[in-house]
Protein backbone atom coordinates (compact mmCIF):
# COMPACT_ATOMS: atom_id res chain seq x y z
CA UNK A 1 0.00 0.00 0.00
CA UNK A 2 1.53 3.34 -1.06
CA UNK A 3 2.21 6.10 1.45
CA UNK A 4 -0.14 9.15 1.44
CA UNK A 5 1.10 12.25 -0.47
CA UNK A 6 -1.22 15.07 0.48
CA UNK A 7 -1.13 18.92 0.58
CA UNK A 8 0.05 20.17 3.99
CA UNK A 9 -2.72 22.75 3.96
CA UNK A 10 -5.87 21.29 2.41
CA UNK A 11 -4.87 17.60 2.73
CA UNK A 12 -5.89 16.86 -0.85
CA UNK A 13 -3.85 14.29 -2.69
CA UNK A 14 -1.00 15.72 -4.75
CA UNK A 15 -0.61 12.65 -7.00
CA UNK A 16 -0.61 13.83 -10.58
CA UNK A 17 -0.82 17.49 -9.52
CA UNK A 18 1.69 20.36 -9.49
CA UNK A 19 2.91 21.12 -6.02
CA UNK A 20 5.58 23.18 -4.21
CA UNK A 21 7.81 21.66 -1.55
CA UNK A 22 8.55 23.71 1.60
CA UNK A 23 10.16 22.94 4.93
CA UNK A 24 6.67 22.34 6.31
CA UNK A 25 5.83 19.88 3.59
CA UNK A 26 4.35 19.92 0.09
CA UNK A 27 1.63 22.43 -0.88
CA UNK A 28 -0.70 22.46 -3.78
CA UNK A 29 -0.31 25.63 -5.82
CA UNK A 30 -3.52 27.36 -4.61
CA UNK A 31 -2.68 26.67 -0.97
CA UNK A 32 0.92 27.77 -1.43
CA UNK A 33 -0.12 31.06 -2.97
CA UNK A 34 -2.78 31.70 -0.31
CA UNK A 35 -0.31 30.90 2.47
CA UNK A 36 2.97 32.43 1.33
CA UNK A 37 2.34 34.88 -1.53
CA UNK A 38 2.48 38.65 -0.96
CA UNK A 39 -0.32 41.01 -1.91
CA UNK A 40 0.39 43.49 -4.70
CA UNK A 41 0.35 47.07 -3.35
CA UNK A 42 -1.15 48.28 -6.62
CA UNK A 43 -3.93 45.81 -7.59
CA UNK A 44 -4.33 44.19 -4.15
CA UNK A 45 -4.20 40.70 -5.71
CA UNK A 46 -1.90 37.89 -4.63
CA UNK A 47 1.44 37.69 -6.40
CA UNK A 48 1.47 34.08 -7.48
CA UNK A 49 4.48 31.80 -7.31
CA UNK A 50 4.88 31.93 -11.08
CA UNK A 51 4.73 35.75 -11.27
CA UNK A 52 7.74 38.06 -11.26
CA UNK A 53 7.59 39.98 -8.02
CA UNK A 54 9.16 43.42 -7.48
CA UNK A 55 9.83 44.83 -4.06
CA UNK A 56 10.27 48.47 -2.98
CA UNK A 57 10.60 49.46 0.67
CA UNK A 58 7.74 47.60 2.44
CA UNK A 59 5.63 47.10 -0.66
CA UNK A 60 5.37 44.27 -3.17
CA UNK A 61 4.22 44.54 -6.78
CA UNK A 62 3.44 42.41 -9.80
CA UNK A 63 5.90 43.29 -12.52
CA UNK A 64 3.04 44.73 -14.58
CA UNK A 65 1.79 46.78 -11.64
CA UNK A 66 5.16 48.37 -10.88
CA UNK A 67 4.67 51.47 -13.04
CA UNK A 68 4.64 55.26 -13.00
CA UNK A 69 1.43 56.51 -11.42
CA UNK A 70 1.18 59.30 -14.03
CA UNK A 71 2.21 57.97 -17.42
CA UNK A 72 1.82 54.26 -16.54
CA UNK A 73 5.29 53.48 -17.91
CA UNK A 74 6.76 50.27 -16.49
CA UNK A 75 9.42 50.98 -13.86
CA UNK A 76 10.77 47.43 -13.79
CA UNK A 77 13.95 48.44 -15.59
CA UNK A 78 13.74 52.22 -15.30
CA UNK A 79 15.07 54.71 -12.73
CA UNK A 80 12.25 56.12 -10.62
CA UNK A 81 11.46 58.34 -7.66
CA UNK A 82 8.92 57.99 -4.87
CA UNK A 83 7.04 61.22 -4.13
CA UNK A 84 4.31 61.29 -1.48
CA UNK A 85 4.13 57.47 -1.63
CA UNK A 86 3.64 57.52 -5.41
CA UNK A 87 6.10 56.01 -7.85
CA UNK A 88 7.16 58.32 -10.68
CA UNK A 89 9.45 57.83 -13.64
CA UNK A 90 12.21 60.44 -13.92
CA UNK A 91 10.46 62.28 -16.74
CA UNK A 92 7.23 62.70 -14.80
CA UNK A 93 9.06 63.60 -11.61
CA UNK A 94 11.08 66.28 -13.38
CA UNK A 95 8.00 67.65 -15.11
CA UNK A 96 6.06 67.89 -11.85
CA UNK A 97 8.68 68.72 -9.23
CA UNK A 98 11.97 69.81 -10.79
CA UNK A 99 12.91 73.37 -11.66
CA UNK A 100 13.77 74.70 -15.07
CA UNK A 101 17.11 76.39 -15.65
CA UNK A 102 16.61 80.14 -15.98
CA UNK A 103 19.36 80.30 -18.59
CA UNK A 104 18.80 77.37 -20.97
CA UNK A 105 15.19 76.48 -20.11
CA UNK A 106 16.00 72.79 -19.67
CA UNK A 107 15.00 70.75 -16.63
CA UNK A 108 17.43 70.70 -13.72
CA UNK A 109 17.56 66.95 -13.11
CA UNK A 110 17.33 65.61 -9.54
CA UNK A 111 20.77 65.10 -8.06
CA UNK A 112 22.50 67.36 -10.57
CA UNK A 113 24.57 70.34 -9.41
CA UNK A 114 22.53 73.52 -9.43
CA UNK A 115 22.50 77.08 -8.13
CA UNK A 116 19.52 78.93 -6.70
CA UNK A 117 19.22 82.67 -6.21
CA UNK A 118 16.29 85.06 -5.97
CA UNK A 119 13.72 82.30 -6.54
CA UNK A 120 15.43 81.12 -9.75
CA UNK A 121 17.43 78.00 -10.52
CA UNK A 122 20.35 77.39 -12.85
CA UNK A 123 22.45 74.44 -13.92
CA UNK A 124 25.86 75.03 -12.39
CA UNK A 125 27.40 75.35 -15.86
CA UNK A 126 24.67 77.83 -16.95
CA UNK A 127 25.13 80.36 -14.14
CA UNK A 128 27.58 82.68 -15.90
CA UNK A 129 29.00 86.14 -15.29
CA UNK A 130 27.23 88.64 -17.54
CA UNK A 131 30.58 90.27 -18.23
CA UNK A 132 33.22 87.60 -18.90
CA UNK A 133 30.67 84.76 -19.36
CA UNK A 134 32.66 82.44 -17.10
CA UNK A 135 30.82 80.11 -14.64
CA UNK A 136 30.32 81.81 -11.30
CA UNK A 137 30.14 78.53 -9.35
CA UNK A 138 30.83 79.28 -5.70
CA UNK A 139 32.56 82.60 -6.48
CA UNK A 140 31.24 85.87 -5.08
CA UNK A 141 29.01 87.78 -7.48
CA UNK A 142 27.05 91.02 -7.63
CA UNK A 143 23.45 91.10 -9.01
CA UNK A 144 22.47 94.11 -11.09
CA UNK A 145 19.11 94.55 -12.86
CA UNK A 146 18.66 90.86 -13.63
CA UNK A 147 22.31 90.33 -14.56
CA UNK A 148 25.01 88.73 -12.44
CA UNK A 149 28.66 89.79 -12.44
CA UNK A 150 31.79 88.37 -10.89
CA UNK A 151 33.42 90.95 -8.62
CA UNK A 152 36.22 91.95 -11.09
CA UNK A 153 33.75 92.45 -13.95
CA UNK A 154 31.35 94.44 -11.78
CA UNK A 155 34.12 96.71 -10.54
CA UNK A 156 35.43 97.17 -14.06
CA UNK A 157 31.96 98.05 -15.39
CA UNK A 158 30.35 100.01 -12.56
CA UNK A 159 32.82 100.99 -9.85
CA UNK A 160 33.99 104.66 -9.84
CA UNK A 161 37.47 105.33 -11.18
CA UNK A 162 40.14 107.43 -9.57
CA UNK A 163 40.54 110.82 -11.26
CA UNK A 164 44.33 110.45 -11.13
CA UNK A 165 45.21 106.81 -11.91
CA UNK A 166 41.89 105.80 -13.60
CA UNK A 167 41.80 102.54 -11.64
CA UNK A 168 38.60 101.46 -9.88
CA UNK A 169 37.90 102.36 -6.27
CA UNK A 170 36.76 99.25 -4.45
CA UNK A 171 36.70 100.74 -0.96
CA UNK A 172 37.42 103.98 0.83
CA UNK A 173 38.52 106.85 -1.34
CA UNK A 174 38.00 110.61 -1.09
CA UNK A 175 36.20 113.21 -3.20
CA UNK A 176 38.01 116.24 -4.63
CA UNK A 177 36.38 118.64 -7.09
CA UNK A 178 33.38 116.30 -7.26
CA UNK A 179 35.56 113.42 -8.48
CA UNK A 180 36.60 110.21 -6.67
CA UNK A 181 40.26 109.64 -5.76
CA UNK A 182 42.18 106.87 -4.05
CA UNK A 183 43.40 108.26 -0.75
CA UNK A 184 46.94 107.44 -1.77
CA UNK A 185 46.50 109.26 -5.10
CA UNK A 186 45.44 112.60 -3.61
CA UNK A 187 48.88 114.08 -2.91
CA UNK A 188 50.44 117.52 -3.01
CA UNK A 189 51.56 118.46 -6.52
CA UNK A 190 54.69 119.99 -5.03
CA UNK A 191 56.02 117.66 -2.31
CA UNK A 192 53.81 114.57 -2.88
CA UNK A 193 52.61 114.61 0.74
CA UNK A 194 49.24 112.78 1.16
CA UNK A 195 46.44 115.31 1.47
CA UNK A 196 43.50 113.11 2.57
CA UNK A 197 42.25 114.46 5.88
CA UNK A 198 44.60 117.46 5.68
CA UNK A 199 43.99 121.13 4.90
CA UNK A 200 45.01 121.94 1.34
CA UNK A 201 44.20 124.24 -1.55
CA UNK A 202 44.52 124.16 -5.31
CA UNK A 203 45.84 126.12 -8.24
CA UNK A 204 44.66 125.41 -11.80
CA UNK A 205 42.96 122.25 -10.48
CA UNK A 206 46.20 120.90 -9.00
CA UNK A 207 46.10 120.26 -5.23
CA UNK A 208 48.82 121.68 -2.97
CA UNK A 209 49.53 121.40 0.71
CA UNK A 210 49.51 124.71 2.60
CA UNK A 211 53.28 124.85 2.81
CA UNK A 212 53.92 124.28 -0.90
CA UNK A 213 51.15 126.63 -1.96
CA UNK A 214 52.54 129.37 0.25
CA UNK A 215 56.11 128.89 -0.97
CA UNK A 216 55.15 128.72 -4.64
CA UNK A 217 52.23 131.09 -5.09
CA UNK A 218 51.27 133.10 -1.99
CA UNK A 219 52.37 136.75 -1.60
CA UNK A 220 55.02 137.35 1.07
CA UNK A 221 54.47 139.47 4.14
CA UNK A 222 56.40 142.76 3.80
CA UNK A 223 57.29 142.50 7.46
CA UNK A 224 58.14 138.86 8.31
CA UNK A 225 58.67 137.70 4.70
CA UNK A 226 56.63 134.56 5.27
CA UNK A 227 53.84 133.52 2.86
CA UNK A 228 50.37 134.97 3.34
CA UNK A 229 48.03 132.08 2.46
CA UNK A 230 44.76 133.32 3.92
CA UNK A 231 44.00 129.70 4.96
CA UNK A 232 42.66 128.70 8.33
CA UNK A 233 40.93 132.05 8.79
CA UNK A 234 44.21 134.02 8.54
CA UNK A 235 43.62 137.68 7.73
CA UNK A 236 45.94 140.11 5.99
CA UNK A 237 46.23 143.72 4.89
CA UNK A 238 47.19 144.92 1.41
CA UNK A 239 48.41 148.34 0.38
CA UNK A 240 49.46 149.07 -3.17
CA UNK A 241 51.71 146.08 -4.05
CA UNK A 242 52.59 145.22 -0.47
CA UNK A 243 50.93 142.76 1.95
CA UNK A 244 51.06 142.08 5.68
CA UNK A 245 49.72 139.49 8.09
CA UNK A 246 47.33 141.18 10.53
CA UNK A 247 49.77 140.40 13.31
CA UNK A 248 52.62 141.98 11.33
CA UNK A 249 50.87 145.18 10.25
CA UNK A 250 52.25 147.57 12.89
CA UNK A 251 54.13 150.86 13.14
CA UNK A 252 57.79 150.40 12.26
CA UNK A 253 58.79 152.68 15.18
CA UNK A 254 56.44 152.08 18.11
CA UNK A 255 55.10 148.65 17.01
CA UNK A 256 51.49 149.76 17.54
CA UNK A 257 49.08 147.64 15.50
CA UNK A 258 47.80 149.55 12.51
CA UNK A 259 44.91 147.19 11.71
CA UNK A 260 41.82 149.39 11.33
CA UNK A 261 43.88 152.50 12.07
CA UNK A 262 45.16 155.29 9.89
CA UNK A 263 48.80 154.98 8.80
CA UNK A 264 51.40 156.80 6.76
CA UNK A 265 53.74 155.04 4.31
CA UNK A 266 57.38 155.97 4.81
CA UNK A 267 59.49 154.36 2.14
CA UNK A 268 59.41 150.63 2.75
CA UNK A 269 57.87 151.18 6.17
CA UNK A 270 54.51 152.18 7.56
CA UNK A 271 54.08 154.48 10.54
CA UNK A 272 51.23 155.37 12.83
CA UNK A 273 50.07 158.96 12.56
CA UNK A 274 51.74 159.90 15.86
CA UNK A 275 55.17 158.65 14.82
CA UNK A 276 54.78 160.21 11.40
CA UNK A 277 54.05 163.66 12.91
CA UNK A 278 56.95 163.33 15.33
CA UNK A 279 59.34 163.44 12.42
CA UNK A 280 62.53 161.44 11.90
Amino acid sequence: MSEAFDCAKCSESLYGRKYIQTDDGPYCVPCYDNTFANTCAECQQLIGHDSRELFYEDRHFHEGCFRCCRCQRSLADEPFTCQDNELLCNDCYCSAFSSQCSACGETVMPGSRKLEYGGQTWHEHCFLCSGCEQPLGSRSFVPDKGAHYCVPCYENKFAPRCARCSKTLTQGGVTYRDQPWHRECLVCTGCQTPLAGQQFTSREDDPYCVTCFGELFAPKCSSCKRPITGLGGGKYVSFEDRHWHHSCFSCARCSTSLVGQGFVPDGDQVLCQGCSQAGP
